[in-house]
């Protein structure tokens, strides 16, 4: 499922992504660029704005209802069904585009050293270049992730879904 998210709505966009949905954001979005991605690209709208929801004709959209970011993301995967399609750790959160996996060797001179030897697995943002791997937070985004989707928390449980779910390795 692919979102278009208001600008009001920074943080849920953030975690639609940690959680592996394409959700796309700009913070300078206004209201007709929104509609127009949705219409376009066949987004979902999500929005706390319910004239802008009440204006979009023809597309498919979400009233988000609190404020609370966590609350948000419940109420979205809960809205469409999604806790059990979510593939953690599979998007770039700085642009949104699948990452796919990259080997030790091609990693060994894109990461610091410290990096490198701690690292088991990499991944990085064929958009943006950015690289991922585990590291020291990879257990609290592990419990945290599992808490959203409702799995049980084990260190690599649900946040090493990151290297299955990558693509092929550069």
């Amino acid at each position: 499922m692919r979102f278009v998210v208001d600008v009001m709505l920074g943080k849920l966009a953030k975690w639609l992504r940690i959680l592996g949905f394409d959700a796309a954001y700009g913070n300078r979005a206004g209201d007709r660029e929104l509609v127009q991605t949705a219409r376009r690209e066949r987004r979902v709208l999500l929005t706390r704005d319910h004239l802008l929801l009440q204006s979009a004709k023809n597309i498919r959209g979400l009233l988000i209802e609190s404020d609370d970011w966590r609350r948000q993301l419940d109420q979205v995967l809960d809205a469409f069904g999604l806790r059990d399609r979510a593939r953690p750790l599979s998007r770039c959160l700085a642009c949104n585009v699948g990452l796919k996996r990259l080997s030790r060797k091609n990693a060994r001179n894109l990461v610091a050293p410290f990096v490198f030897e701690r690292a088991p697995t990499f991944s990085i943002c064929p958009g943006c270049g950015r690289i991922y791997w585990p590291g020291t937070h990879f257990g609290d985004m592990d419990r945290k992730l599992a808490e959203i989707l409702g799995r049980r928390g084990e260190l690599g449980s649900v946040a090493s879904a990151a290297g299955r779910t990558a693509r092929k390795a550069l």
